[in-house]
């Protein structure tokens, strides 16, 4: 049986970005598959509980970003329980630094698998499923999307290629009443950007925090409303956009 509450997948939901984004979502009104992978060192479970217990909707499904198949099927078990699938954030992603000097091939290709290619795999799933007024939100970066960052060629050049896969998705899907957008997430206090050996850490947060014409880091939940905004219907005119969520930081950097 389809149900008339609408389903949201989003991929990488265990930490960070993505977790704020199910907890956002269900807020919202949807049931959220909580997107995970083997090996995934936070619990996706924790989101599950955290939704159940605020009165929402939600299910653990295995989402690994590299694995064509294990993202078919993850689709075929939201529409399963769900019998429909309406949203989809494409969240998961990698980051490493890696100077050119050291930059192996294979760092290369892990990086941008997971972080471009990934993307592709999981909108390429979920295109099947959605149906009109479906829509895609794909988390790419200021790193990339509007910035440069030493050290870190790899993520950069995947979050830059996002834009143009947006783009490019838009205008495929658009006939299909399905929009595809991307956010732009400046820094964004995360697993990831606490991170002292690949991203700036705790002192790089603070440091950062200076430059950032709002005064402060941003939170992950301050992308996930915006990500949130992108789904909904309020944004039923929008495709093919990038925005940055970044306290002003690119209205001051070159752009």
């Amino acid at each position: 049986m389809v149900s008339d509450q609408r389903v949201l997948l989003v991929t990488g939901a265990a930490s960070g970005l993505g977790r704020a984004t199910a907890l956002r979502g269900a807020a919202a009104g949807y049931a959220v598959a909580v997107g995970t992978f083997a090996g995934d060192p936070y619990d996706a479970d924790e989101v599950v509980t955290a939704i159940s217990a605020a009165g929402g909707t939600a299910i653990r499904v295995s989402a690994d970003v590299r694995d064509s198949v294990e993202l078919a099927a993850a689709v075929g078990t939201v529409t399963t329980r769900f019998g429909r699938l309406d949203a989809v954030v494409a969240n998961a992603g990698v980051l490493k630094l890696a100077p050119l000097s050291e930059l192996t091939d294979e760092d290369w290709d892990r990086i941008l698998d997971i972080d471009l290619t990934g993307v592709m795999r999981t909108v390429r799933a979920a295109v099947p499923a959605l149906g009109p007024d479906g829509a895609v939100v794909v988390v790419s970066s200021i790193a990339g999307g509007s910035v440069g960052w030493a050290g870190h060629t790899p993520y950069t050049s995947a979050k830059a290629g996002l834009i143009g896969f947006v783009r490019s998705a838009a205008l495929e899907l658009g006939p299909r009443g399905i929009r595809v957008n991307a956010v732009l997430p400046g820094v964004i206090e995360s697993p990831q950007s606490l991170d002292p050996v690949n991203s700036g850490g705790p002192d790089g947060l603070v440091r950062s925090a200076a430059s950032i014409p709002v005064g402060r880091v941003g939170q992950p939940v301050d992308v996930a409303d915006v990500i949130v905004f992108l789904l909904s219907d309020a944004a039923r005119y929008v495709t093919g956009q990038h925005l940055a969520v970044d306290g002003g930081l690119t209205a001051i950097w070159p752009s």
